[in-house]
């Protein structure tokens, strides 16, 4: 602004633009001289600034061992590394140095230099050289030498308590640059803290067992229910050298707070009995229930004498509940029961009773919507990070503080925290990590010395085995106890706040857009209450409802997994998983389908059969029958609506009947429908068409066949009566009376003496079959 200020008045007087032109020649005519008058230099003096730093960056150098990490008195230091021309010329005349830099004076100055890239004379220090110096003659482009210095602590000149820079170079010539110069350098730090000090701070280091979702919602059909996985990828890191062992062997010897998902507990454990892994659409028996349980009896040794925090079973993602599935009805109510069956599996399986008291959202990032979803589920205590709740202090003040409402944040180290979240891989980056932790962590005692303070390390959720020997170098590198001691998360959690510590939480707006884009998408959410109300309407109607509601109900909690961060295409598909084999399970309870039927008369039996081919009986349900047309056909009296209990063993159908009455002829739509108790649908509805006939061929044969019988009878009764008056007329001729003789009769009607009644009429309706009706069925009254 003041640049675009002069030039605005510079365009508004042409005098004053000249006056300083002139102003500014005769100012510039001893400068020329002086710059035209160069007295003889080295060529190192000469070169410009930048030129060298692009010179130390030639040649790269990596630091890969350095010990002791923290050395005292007497000690002599080893460090050795690799040196890599990386440059297109040779090296010649290569000499590496050890340079002992300034003491640190501030975290901030850790960092910086940390951060410092290229040679920066007077702040790297002065070479020790002498015998401390490697003369390497060549080195050839592309080429690289491993080098070891040692050198005794005594000749480093560590006068003051503190966090020393020590670095590393080389130095050399090269065909366009034949002088001397530093070709590269790495930087590591020292910490000298030879004696104890009076107050030490103590150090809370979270070590946790978390893994991404491996367990399906699908078990076999036998009693263990089978558990049926995803995949066996999990075998890999149980089994000796993979990540999850690797943490327990290395968490079993080191003074830690372990942080657990039970999930990943209950995952385990089904994995040490029968279990089948998905293939395709074919299911393959597992085969690595020896490393699960070697896994399984190894943590719970390690953690016998340890404080373990339970999270809520499958470790929610508080942040994307909090920020997208608040507003889905139901979501947040997966929250309580997850953290319930959190402290029973971890007390079952591994033998402790964890604490369940505290919530960790993703990298310790918080805001208000947050802090309510995680205190929501019973939760008092939130694991938070000094980057998102940040002190404006001169010092690092203790973990934990009260943020409003009896919740206490405690606030782990940023700094700490992040320190091994790189590549570990390779010796030189897991060199400086550990030096670079153990710096900040004499910092911050010197920062008070007098004064007592509670610090708490949470690393990644998920640190890969080479980051876990890191994080464990550097723990042991603390195990001396000079300025530091362990201490547990419990501990730290009910330290004293210090007064001058922020208990503001951020707003919303500060919420890292970077972890926003890798939340659960509303979707998410919208398929999960899809897939619970499924299964609530489900679990009514079951016999044994526990072998659906516990594998789905926790598969739900697995999709709300902090674990599917980044993985948005393999999470949609695990929530498209569950719910797809929830809905062929419901489908296993159907209705059979019915074609149209033939109503004769005026009333008959309608079945309509309901099919269970689950492995489990089903209960309270009601089959109702819906006439649409009630003035051609009622239903179980004089209804339009009829409804039956349904009760079905598994593995059986059953045939519900209704009673039908017809009051005309003519095609009568019918809906038959399964409900709940409750009243919610249940499955499909099925239709079918009841056509009425009062009279019906058949029916007409036997109206015929009555009026004939009828008929014959009648003629019968009249010849019987006939025969009679003839019989009662011969006494009276034998007395005089004059009559016709006695006409001659067969045998057979002669022995035909007693009266004849009609017969009952022949009822219409058969008995009642209990098998489906097929096709064209007839059902006659």
């Amino acid at each position: 602004m003041a640049e675009a200020a002069d030039f605005q008045s510079t365009m508004r007087s042409p005098a004053r633009r000249w006056l300083r032109r002139m102003a500014s020649a005769l100012v510039g005519v001893p400068l020329l001289a002086g710059l035209l008058y160069v007295p003889s230099a080295s060529p190192a003096s000469a070169a410009p600034a930048a030129e060298k730093a692009a010179a130390s960056r030639t040649v790269d150098v990596s630091l890969d061992t350095l010990t002791p990490t923290t050395p005292v008195e007497g000690d002599t230091l080893t460090i050795s590394g690799t040196v890599t021309n990386e440059g297109k010329e040779t090296v010649t005349g290569a000499q590496v140095d050890l340079r002992v830099g300034p003491r640190m004076s501030s975290r901030g100055e850790i960092d910086a230099v940390a951060k410092r890239d290229g040679f920066l004379p007077g702040s790297d220090g002065a070479a020790l050289g002498g015998p401390y110096s490697i003369k390497i003659p060549t080195l050839a482009a592309g080429l690289s030498k491993d080098f070891s210095i040692t050198v005794p602590v005594e000749k480093l000149s560590l006068d003051e308590d503190g966090v020393y820079q020590l670095g590393v170079s080389l130095s050399g010539r090269t065909a366009s640059a034949r002088y001397d110069q530093v070709l590269g350098i790495e930087r590591t730090f020292l910490p000298w803290q030879p004696e104890a000090t009076e107050k030490k701070t103590q150090v809370t280091y979270l070590w946790p067992l978390i893994s991404s979702t491996h367990l399906s919602a699908e078990t076999g059909s036998d009693d263990q229910q089978t558990p049926v996985f995803e995949d066996d990828a999990l075998a890999a890191e149980l089994a000796p050298g993979g990540r999850l062992e690797r943490l327990v062997s290395l968490g079993a010897e080191l003074p830690v707070t372990w942080v657990v998902d039970p999930d990943l507990l209950a995952t385990v454990d089904a994995m040490t009995r029968n279990y089948q892994v998905k293939d395709g659409t074919e299911r393959v028996p597992g085969k690595n229930q020896a490393v699960a349980k070697q896994w399984l009896n190894a943590l719970d040794k390690a953690v016998q004498d340890d404080k373990v925090i339970a999270l809520p079973y499958a470790d929610p993602d508080l942040a994307s509940l909090a920020h997208r599935g608040k507003d889905v009805s139901g979501s947040l109510s997966h929250l309580q029961p997850a953290t319930e069956v959190a402290e029973t599996t971890v007390e079952t399986i591994l033998h402790v009773k964890p604490s369940v008291d505290f919530a960790w959202p993703v990298d310790g990032a918080v805001d208000p919507s947050i802090v309510d979803i995680a205190t929501s589920a019973g939760a008092d205590k939130l694991i938070a990070r000094s980057d998102s709740i940040r002190d404006e202090l001169p010092y690092t003040p203790n973990a934990a503080r009260p943020i409003g409402g009896g919740t206490t944040a405690v606030v782990a180290d940023a700094s700490l925290s992040t320190a091994f979240q790189g590549d570990m891989t390779g010796a030189g980056d897991s060199t400086l990590a550990v030096q670079q932790f153990l710096a900040h962590t004499l910092a911050v005692t010197q920062q008070q010395p007098g004064k007592l303070r509670s610090i708490v390390v949470a690393p990644q959720r998920m640190p890969t085995a080479a980051q876990a020997q890191s994080m464990a170098t550097a723990l042991r590198a603390l195990s001396a106890q000079r300025w530091t001691q362990p201490s547990d998360l419990i501990t730290a959690a009910e330290a004293k706040p210090d007064d001058r510590a922020t208990t503001k939480v951020p707003g919303a707006g500060k919420y890292p857009a970077q972890l926003r884009k890798q939340e659960l998408r509303v979707q998410a959410f919208h398929d999960m209450k899809t897939t619970q109300d499924t299964l609530d309407n489900f679990k009514v109607i079951l016999t044994a409802a526990y072998r659906v509601v516990t594998p789905f109900g926790n598969a739900i909690n697995r999709e709300m997994s902090t674990s599917w961060r980044g993985r948005a295409e393999p999470a949609t598909a695990y929530r498209a998983s569950v719910q797809q084999h929830l809905k062929d399970l419901t489908t296993e309870v159907q209705l059979i389908e019915k074609s149209d039927l033939t109503l004769s008369g005026r009333s008959a039996t309608i079945p309509v059969t309901v099919q269970n081919q689950l492995l489990q009986g089903v209960d309270h349900l009601v089959l109702r029958l819906t006439s649409t047309k009630p003035t051609r056909l009622k239903l179980n009296g004089d209804a339009a609506v009829a409804e039956l209990p349904v009760r079905i063993d598994g593995g059986h159908s059953q045939s519900v009947k209704f009673t039908a009455s017809a009051n005309a002829n003519g095609p009568v739509p019918m809906t038959a429908q399964l409900y709940t108790e409750d009243g919610r649908p249940y499955g499909k509805p099925m239709n079918f068409t009841v056509k009425v006939s009062e009279i019906t061929p058949t029916v007409m044969l036997v109206i015929a066949g009555g009026f004939l019988l009828l008929a014959l009878a009648g003629i019968r009764m009249y010849t019987h009566r006939k025969r009679t008056a003839a019989r009662d007329t011969v006494p009276e001729a034998e007395s005089g009376t004059d009559t016709e003789p006695e006409p001659e009769t067969s045998g057979t009607a002669a022995q035909s003496d007693d009266p004849e009644q009609p017969s009952d009429p022949t009822p219409d309706t058969g008995a009642q079959s209990t098998d489906p009706s097929g096709q064209g069925e007839k059902v006659d009254r």
